[in-house]
């Protein structure tokens, strides 16, 4: 398997603040990967490391099989950045253009791409308007248009649907599946887990700069059912053996909450539960959400 991102043990230290402790891990080229987690979990000075930003105090890394800070492999990078500072007294068309002599593409082609990518982010009725003028939906968009100016083989977008409307949410959702159709790498990070639930094949949860759990997208989701059972008689004895079926037991007077591998669990918990003398009055599965498992893994520290 190829990979276009491969890190081991990648360490960033700011004097005695650790940002990243150790990050490992391997994104297959093609893949949507999802990078998640809490505020000061080290993401973006991660991100910042990959795309030869920052330097990392420790530990070594790949893109698309070149050690970073290559720049050839740079060039065939995309970034959007999630606090963006563009020229805005350029026009649209005039900020793509820029963009595209600075990746010493030919006239014909640069042209070519900008006019292309203006109708993709359905900014090209406003090509001549200027970006001061433009809404922060819309400069989300044309930021979009400048990460895939250079058609990228691995594209980071820090929070690209931060500002935009449903719509707007939708298109970037669509632009994303057509990368993956070409085969290019996109690497995501966004905490609006709704998003990446419904874009991503895998994600990577971290926390203090490392990853505590990596799993494909499908797999995780299908993966847990949260079950609350509502009983009368629960004894502390009996409500410790629900460990067997499942993990993250709690107790709230007559409602005790954990999650199961699946609903299989269902029939044989509640023959548990009355042969232990409990009186069973409901038994109600969930199927656990992406956001539900964001909090289950790396807890409640930080903001979502």
């Amino acid at each position: 398997m190829e990979f276009a991102i491969e890190t081991t043990g990648l360490r960033k230290a700011f004097g005695d603040n650790v940002a990243v402790r150790g990050l490992t891990l391997q994104v297959p080229s093609g893949e949507v990967f999802g990078f998640l987690g809490p505020n000061g979990a080290g993401k973006t000075t991660s991100i910042k490391m990959l795309l030869g930003l920052v330097a990392p105090t420790a530990g070594q890394a790949l893109l698309l099989g070149m050690p970073l800070g290559d720049r050839a492999t740079r060039g065939r990078m995309g970034f959007l950045p999630e606090h963006f500072r563009f020229h805005d007294w350029l026009t649209a068309e005039e900020f793509l253009n820029l963009h595209g002599r600075l990746y010493g593409m030919r006239t014909d082609r640069r042209r070519a791409r900008v006019n292309e990518l203006l109708e993709l982010v359905g900014l090209a009725p406003f090509r001549r308007k200027n970006l001061r003028t433009f809404s922060k939906g819309m400069l989300q968009r044309i930021g979009l248009a400048q990460a895939l100016l250079n058609e990228p083989a691995l594209v980071f977008l820090d929070e690209p649907t931060s500002g935009l409307d449903p719509v707007g949410r939708r298109l970037v959702r669509d632009i994303i599946r057509g990368l993956r159709a070409k085969g290019t790498t996109v690497f995501l990070n966004s905490h609006l887990l709704s998003e990446v639930e419904i874009t991503c094949d895998r994600v990577a949860f971290i926390k203090h700069g490392e990853v505590v759990h990596l799993s494909e997208l499908k797999t995780l989701v299908s993966g847990g059912t949260r079950v609350t059972v509502r009983a009368g008689g629960l004894t502390a004895e009996t409500v410790a053996g629900l460990a067997r079926w499942g993990s993250d037991v709690r107790q709230d007077d007559q409602q005790v909450t954990l999650t199961v591998a699946g609903e299989a669990a269902l029939p044989e918990l509640a023959r548990y539960l009355v042969a232990a003398g409990a009186d069973l009055f409901a038994l109600t599965p969930e199927h656990l959400s992406l956001e539900d498992l964001f909090i289950q893994i790396v807890g409640t520290e930080g903001v979502l």
